[in-house]
């Protein structure tokens, strides 16, 4: 039976939370702060620590550097920008509080299963730390579990000569990874050769990959080297290859058949030693199906797959990303160094960004021009809260885009910032009646913008809570507004 450790302060949650788990057959220890938990507990004996972020005396992320444990912090919308500094001082994960009992489970145990099996595997697989070292010698961002992933296979691809093939959505970094190959590879210090296939013109497309010899057409006045002999040595990438002409496709098939290629016009063969890394956002074996790709080329280039995730589905990367862009574009616009408001903060980790990184770049761009102070606001990213899509907000609390989250305020606070009643501890008060007990206990004094803001939510999120929880909206007077 796992044992986990909650550390909480509000005897309400505390209980709740405790009675939940021991139902599902978990056994349970509680203490209210860091110091009473290190000092009746051996915290290293727990399969989970489960802490609050606000605690007296000491935040909650304290114990990360004082146990093996993994450590799940729960907080609030209001401290979403602490939530995530927690995870990088070494927090497994966060949740946001109050939350759905069947959240909680489902992250209690993907955790302990995930770090029970980690403990498991060989010595033999890679740290950490090394796919940390992989991500940054070439730029790129990202501890998810897909993304973690995809260190692995860079690690493991990038030796060989193997074909690449990166498929993934319009903006989500494609050329960064055939980079990435090229630099972990032997080839690291020969040319490496980008072209886009979209952006040729198919009647220059073959001249352009294979070259031509002097009057093999009209305007061949000279000799002309084609990419792919320009990459000898090296590596050559071709992104958007499902753009790739019917024609041209038959020639690249012979190049990577016999590692040979003929210019236009010529009658010899030349012999070239090229890494071939392909990319494309289509579906290539749909495209083999229907006869729009060649289906011999398509199994010659999908050797190895590597799969980059959309931006939405990269869970708290998302902020990692974003900060890491501001601040570079306020080095580059030469501008003081500024931040996101909580609610920037909410409105780039709920967004579904259709245009992925790119999207997201651009944005935070437009926001650093149009920024005078210190602090981006919504507005400037030019996100509206009330336009984003609920049923895409997947997996903010874990890698996988599997269920809802809730970002609610665990704090309760009103708005002269006194904590509303609470019931008495001995009540069996699970975590959605407090919920409920929040948005009624305010309603009549707040708006539903006001409460909305109050729990970090939009409006529409509000509604659908109140739905799904049965709590009828009261009238509300002019004054107050809605």
């Amino acid at each position: 039976m796992p044992k986990i450790l909650i550390v909480e302060d509000e005897d309400v949650i505390r209980l709740a939370l405790r009675r939940l788990l021991e139902r599902n057959d978990y056994q349970v220890d509680e203490a209210d702060s860091v110091s009473k938990a290190i000092a009746n507990y051996n915290i290293n004996d727990y399969a989970l620590i489960i802490s609050d972020l606000r605690l007296p005396g000491a935040s909650g992320t304290d114990l990360i550097n004082k146990t093996d444990a993994p450590v799940l912090i729960m907080t609030s919308y209001a401290s979403l920008k602490s939530a995530v500094d927690s995870m990088k001082k070494g927090a497994i994960d966060y949740i946001a509080k109050p939350f759905d009992h069947d959240e909680m489970l489902e992250t209690v145990e993907r955790i302990i299963r995930t770090t029970s099996s980690e403990k498991k595997v060989n010595t033999l697989e890679p740290t950490s730390n090394q796919r940390k070292q992989i991500a940054d010698a070439n730029g790129m961002i990202g501890s998810c579990k897909a993304m973690q992933q995809l260190y692995d296979y860079i690690r493991k691809a990038a030796p060989t000569d193997a074909t690449v093939l990166v498929h993934g959505e319009t903006g989500t970094g494609k050329e960064l990874v055939a980079r990435a190959i090229h630099n972990q590879s032997p080839r690291q210090g020969k040319p490496i050769i980008c072209v886009n296939c979209a952006a040729i013109p198919d009647t220059l497309i073959e001249s352009e990959l294979f070259g031509y010899e002097k009057g093999a057409f009209t305007g061949a006045n000279a000799n002309r080297t084609g990419l792919i002999e320009a990459a000898d040595g090296g590596t050559l990438f071709l992104d958007e290859i499902g753009e790739l002409p019917l024609e041209a496709q038959a020639r690249l098939l012979r190049f990577i058949q016999e590692d040979e290629i003929r210019r236009i016009g010529s009658v010899e063969s030349i012999k070239v030693n090229v890494r071939l890394v392909c990319a494309t956002h289509r579906d290539l074996k749909e495209m083999a199906h229907d006869g729009d790709f060649r289906e011999d080329l398509y199994y010659r280039i999908n050797v190895m797959k590597l799969e980059l995730p959309p931006l939405r589905e990269r869970g708290k990367d998302i902020l990692e990303l974003a900060e890491t862009l501001l601040k570079n574009r306020c080095e580059k616009m030469k501008k003081p160094l500024m931040h996101f408001s909580p609610k920037a903060i909410q409105a780039i980790t709920t967004y579904i960004w259709p245009g992925n990184i790119r999207e997201l770049e651009n944005a935070i761009e437009r926001a650093v021009i149009l920024c005078e102070r210190k602090e981006i606001d919504n507005e400037l990213l030019d996100i509206d809260l009330e336009l984003v899509d609920i049923s895409q907000i997947r997996g903010r609390n874990n890698d996988s885009p599997s269920r809802p989250t809730n970002n609610t305020n665990s704090d309760s606070r009103s708005r002269d910032g006194r904590k509303p009643h609470h019931a008495d501890p001995s009540e069996d008060l699970s975590l959605e009646d407090y919920f409920q007990r929040f948005v009624l206990e305010h309603q009549d004094s707040m708006s539903e913008t006001e409460l909305a803001q109050k729990l970090g939510v939009s409006r529409k999120c509000l509604w659908e809570r109140r739905q799904r929880l049965g709590i009828p909206r009261k009238k509300v007077s002019a004054r107050a507004g809605t």
